[in-house]
């Protein structure tokens, strides 16, 4: 008689595991939960490589300070809260150094995922274009409230334990967010109209948003560097 198969081993399993010298461990975490991490990180930062680099980053600081986690969070929110930061990071960095605003068209045009670039009307295109080229424009902080709750859909209470922040403090920073991105997006309403047949509820407020989007490709490896070559397309 065949044996039933094993539950999967929970994220602080394998967090556990690989701290106990496992080698297959965190590259399990890694693929469970890299794709959500890199939709984080390219909406935070808006260019593929600068969101590759700190997914990277952020990998291997969780791969070498597991043996700090103390459960007193998910494992995926810790990680959130590393890859965040290594955003944020990055982010200040570039400010200290950008000496023209961000306009590049191709830039933006390299965020569309390969089916969104094969199927997705033009105009729905330019509409995705548009909205990440508004989201840029926003300060670090606001940028990764709404990216956490606007757009990956954590409920406000998770994106604070993420940013380590007050609830109130994310509220604030997506109330103020949106009230930026809405004069940057009200002319894109009638076109969300033409584009999709009617326009939808939330492009109808200034709760406007980029759409979610789904994460690189798996490249099925336990090695937090090989992230880099897995953020973008080959």
């Amino acid at each position: 008689m065949a044996a039933e198969p094993s539950e999967p081993l929970s994220d602080s399993d394998l967090l556990a595991r690989h701290v106990a010298g496992e080698p297959d461990a965190f590259g399990e975490l890694v693929r469970r939960h890299r794709d959500r991490l890199w939709a984080v990180a390219i909406r935070t930062l808006g260019d593929r490589e600068e969101a590759a680099d700190a997914v990277q980053d952020a990998l291997v600081s969780a791969f070498r300070a597991a043996h700090t986690f103390r459960g007193q969070s998910a494992v995926t929110t810790w990680l959130h809260r590393i890859t965040v930061n290594a955003c944020l990071d990055r982010v200040r960095k570039a400010a200290t150094r950008r000496t023209a605003p961000v306009d590049d068209t191709e830039r933006f045009e390299q965020l569309l995922e390969p089916h969104e670039s094969a199927e997705a009307p033009a105009e729905r295109q330019d509409l995705h274009r548009e909205l990440l080229a508004a989201l840029v424009t926003l300060p670090a902080e606001q940028r990764a409230a709404l990216v956490l709750v606007d757009m990956q859909g954590y409920p406000v209470a998770e994106a604070a334990r993420i940013l380590d922040v007050p609830t109130g403090t994310v509220k604030s920073r997506c109330a103020r967010g949106r009230a930026r991105l809405a004069p940057l997006l009200t002319h894109l309403r009638s076109e969300v109209a033409e584009a999709d047949g009617t326009a939808t509820k939330r492009n109808r407020t200034p709760r406007t948003s980029v759409p979610p989007a789904s994460g690189p490709r798996d490249a099925g490896t336990s090695d937090p560097a090989a992230v880099k070559g897995g953020g973008g397309r080959t």
